[in-house]
C-alpha cells in the first residue's frame, strides 16, 4: 500500500497518554523482510526501488547487484507479473521463520490470495538457495549495528502507541502475538500483515517504512507522521479478517462502490479490487476514530474526513459513523466483528448513495487541440483546453502527475476557465519526442453543487 501521511494530525501527538504497552517485542529490523524486499528491489518493483534511506540502498546496491541474473531474481520478475508486489511480499516475509522455512504449510494457508501454493514452494525454494548464493548473512551481519542504530530511532514513536485501544475498541480478547518490524528497505510504504497457527496465538504485524532522513543520511521517524502509521497498519490487522470472514456480505456493496470509484482506488493508490478498498476503508475509519478517542477536535476530525474524502473515500464519514453507534451498543455488540452484519445494511445504502454522487459528477468531454492517447502532438502547441460536459464553479483547478511519474508532467505556465467555465485553458511549454502525462481531478474541479470532477488521465507524445 502507498505512504499514508496523515499531516494534520500535528499536535495529537502531543497528548501523552499513559498506558501499559503490551506489544511482545521492541520494534526492530527484522532480516526476512529486509531479504524480501532486496529480492523485489532487484526484480524490479517500483514499490520496493525508493532511495529514500539512501545510505542503506547504496550498501544494498554495492553487495546484491552482481546477482540480478540469479534464477529467484528472474522468477520474482515472473511473480511481479502476475501481481505479487506491494503487502503479498511482506505477508511471504512474515510467514517465513528465520530458516526461511513456512511457518504454516502451504496446502494449509497462503501468505495472501494472490500467491499460488506451486508459486510459494517454488519461491521459498530458490529464496533459500538465494541465501546462501548472495552471502545474505553476511551481508546482514555487517549491517547489525546499522540496524541496531535505526530500532533506538524509532523509539518515541513506538512508545507513543495506546495500544490496548485496539483491544478494547476492535473487542479482540485473544491477546495476540503483537510486533513491529522496522524496514529501510520498504522505503515509503508500510504494511500490516498477520497469520494464524494452528493452537497458537494469531501473530499480528506492522511493518513500517523509512523515507525521511537527517543532515547524516540516518532515518527520522517523526511522531507526526509514525504514529497514525502504526495505528493504520494495526489496524489492517483486525479490519482484513473481519472482511474476509464476512466477504459474502459486502461483496455486491463493494463492487458498487469500486466500479464508482475505481480510478481513485486503482490507480492513484494502487488498490486493485473492491476487498482492498473496503479494508482500507475501515482501517481509515478506524484510524480517525482511535485519535477521536485520544482527544481529538471537531476541527481535527472533520480535516481527517476531508482528507479521505479527497483520497475517493466519499462514504467515510457515514462509516465513522458507524463505528461511533458500534461503540455506543457494546452491550448488543461486544466485538466489531459481531456488528458486520449490521454494517454490511448500511453498506448497502452507502453504495447507493455513492453510486448516486458518481452519476452527478461532471466529466470530460472533449480535448480541442488533439484526441487523448495520440502520439503526433506538436511539440510547438503552446495551449491545451479542455472541455467539461457541464459549468464548474470556476474557483479552483487540480492537476496532479499520474501514476507515469512527475517527468511526464507538461510544464503549465498558466490556467484559466472560458465558456462560462465549461472549458479549462492552459498555457504549456512543451519538449520534442517526449511522453506526457496529467490527470485531472475533483478537488477544485466541481460544479456549484459540490460534485467532484470524475478523475481524467491525459496521455500524449510530442514529435520533433
Amino acid at each position: 500500500m502507498k505512504k499514508y501521511l496523515l499531516l494534520i494530525l500535528i499536535g495529537l501527538c502531543q497528548l501523552g497518554f499513559a498506558q501499559e504497552n503490551r506489544i511482545i517485542e521492541t520494534p526492530k529490523v527484522d532480516r526476512r523482510m529486509e531479504l524480501l524486499s532486496i529480492v523485489f528491489r532487484l526484480a524490479g518493483n517500483e514499490e520496493y526501488n525508493g532511495a529514500f534511506f539512501k545510505k542503506y540502498t547504496d550498501r544494498v546496491d554495492a553487495h546484491f547487484n552482481a546477482f540480478r541474473g540469479h534464477e529467484l531474481i528472474q522468477f520474482a520478475k515472473e511473480l511481479h507479473r502476475k501481481g505479487i508486489s506491494y503487502d503479498a511480499v511482506a505477508s511471504m516475509a512474515v510467514f517465513l521463520d528465520e530458516r526461511l522455512k513456512p511457518v504454516i504449510d502451504f496446502s494449509t494457508a497462503l501468505p495472501s490470495n494472490r500467491w499460488t501454493k506451486e508459486d510459494a514452494t517454488k519461491f521459498v525454494t530458490l529464496l533459500q538457495k538465494f541465501y546462501k548464493d548472495a552471502k545474505c548473512d553476511a551481508f546482514f551481519k555487517e549491517n547489525e549495528a546499522f540496524y541496531q542504530e535505526v530500532a533506538i530511532r524509532f523509539q518515541p514513536a513506538y512508545k507513543s502507541l495506546d495500544f490496548n485501544w485496539f483491544l478494547t475498541f476492535f473487542g479482540n480478547k485473544a491477546d495476540d502475538n503483537f510486533k513491529i518490524l522496522l524496514s529501510p528497505g520498504c522505503g515509503g510504504h508500510n504494511y500490516g500483515p498477520s497469520y494464524s497457527p494452528a493452537h497458537a496465538k494469531r501473530e499480528v504485524f506492522a511493518i513500517m517504512g523509512t523515507w525521511r532522513v537527517d543532515e547524516t543520511g540516518m532515518p527520522v521517524y517523526d511522531e507526526k507522521e509514525y504514529l497514525p502509521l502504526l495505528v493504520h497498519e494495526f489496524s489492517h490487522s483486525f479490519v482484513n479478517v473481519l472482511l474476509e470472514k464476512n466477504e459474502a456480505l459486502f461483496e455486491e456493496s463493494g463492487k458498487n462502490i469500486y466500479q464508482a470509484m475505481e480510478y481513485e482506488m486503482s490507480r492513484q493508490q494502487a488498490y486493485g479490487n473492491w476487498n482492498i478498498m473496503l479494508n482500507e476503508a475501515l482501517v481509515r475509519a478506524s484510524v480517525i476514530k482511535y485519535f477521536m478517542d485520544h482527544g481529538a477536535s471537531e476541527l481535527e476530525t472533520s480535516r481527517m474526513i476531508v482528507q479521505e474524502f479527497n483520497r475517493g473515500f466519499i462514504w467515510i464519514k457515514g462509516l465513522v459513523d458507524e463505528l461511533k453507534r458500534y461503540e455506543t451498543n457494546r452491550n448488543e455488540y461486544p466485538t466489531l466483528e459481531s456488528y458486520m452484519p449490521a454494517l454490511s445494511n448500511t453498506y448497502k445504502k452507502m453504495a447507493e448513495a455513492v453510486s448516486q454522487y458518481d452519476a452527478q459528477r461532471p466529466t470530460v468531454e472533449s480535448i480541442v487541440e488533439f484526441a487523448n492517447n495520440t502520439a503526433q502532438v506538436s511539440s510547438q502547441l503552446k495551449t491545451i483546453t479542455i472541455n467539461f460536459d457541464r459549468p464548474l464553479d470556476g474557483k479552483g483547478y487540480s492537476v496532479n502527475y499520474g501514476n507515469k511519474g512527475k517527468s511526464t508532467y507538461p510544464k503549465i505556465d498558466s490556467i484559466f476557465y472560458t465558456k462560462e467555465n465549461k472549458s479549462v485553458v492552459m498555457n504549456v511549454q512543451l519538449k520534442p519526442n517526449m511522453e506526457y502525462q496529467m490527470v485531472l481531478i475533483g478537488n477544485n474541479f466541481k460544479t456549484s453543487q459540490g460534485y467532484r470532477l470524475k478523475p481524467y488521465e491525459v496521455n500524449f507524445k510530442t514529435t520533433e
